[in-house]
């Protein structure tokens, strides 16, 4: 593995300061997710391993889509009150692949609200590579989603 593909141990994660969270749903199967409180808000971050990889032995692009989806979604569930957010619209633009092995990390900001939509970017990075974006609309939900259908 060359310097650019260094891995990364959870252990490593954990002395940066990075925790793991086990989530239901979706991103509890792909995770665990980690976590890491910054000055300026949370971080979130993935570290590839095997079942991530699509059939270039890089991440997935679903994987890379689902990962600053959940972080652009906890975004913006904690910028409106931790109201339901739901996406309606997702943007991704991949740039650099990831490596078994190394730990894709997501920041997001929120750019412009109105009452009921938020707009939010994600930038994912790699050892301080930009590996992927995202732009994304989220519908601010007055209430709880239901799950009846």
């Amino acid at each position: 593995m060359n310097a650019q593909c260094s891995s990364i141990t959870s252990e490593q994660l954990e002395a940066q300061r990075w925790k793991p969270r086990d989530l239901p749903g979706h991103i509890g199967q792909i995770g665990p997710m980690w976590t890491r409180k910054e000055p300026d808000g949370w971080a979130y971050g993935l570290l590839c391993d095997a079942k991530h990889l699509n059939p270039a032995r890089v991440m997935h692009g679903g994987v890379t889509a689902s990962l600053l989806d959940h972080a652009i979604s906890a975004v913006a569930w904690e910028a409106c009150g931790r109201l339901p957010c739901l996406t309606v619209q997702l943007d991704t633009h991949f740039l650099a692949p990831v490596a078994e092995g190394q730990f894709a990390e997501v920041r997001v900001k929120v750019n412009n609200r109105s009452r009921s939509l938020m707009f939010l970017y994600g930038e994912m990075t790699v050892n301080g590579t930009l590996a992927a974006t995202a732009q994304a609309v989220m519908k601010v939900m007055a209430a709880p989603v239901s799950h009846s259908v």
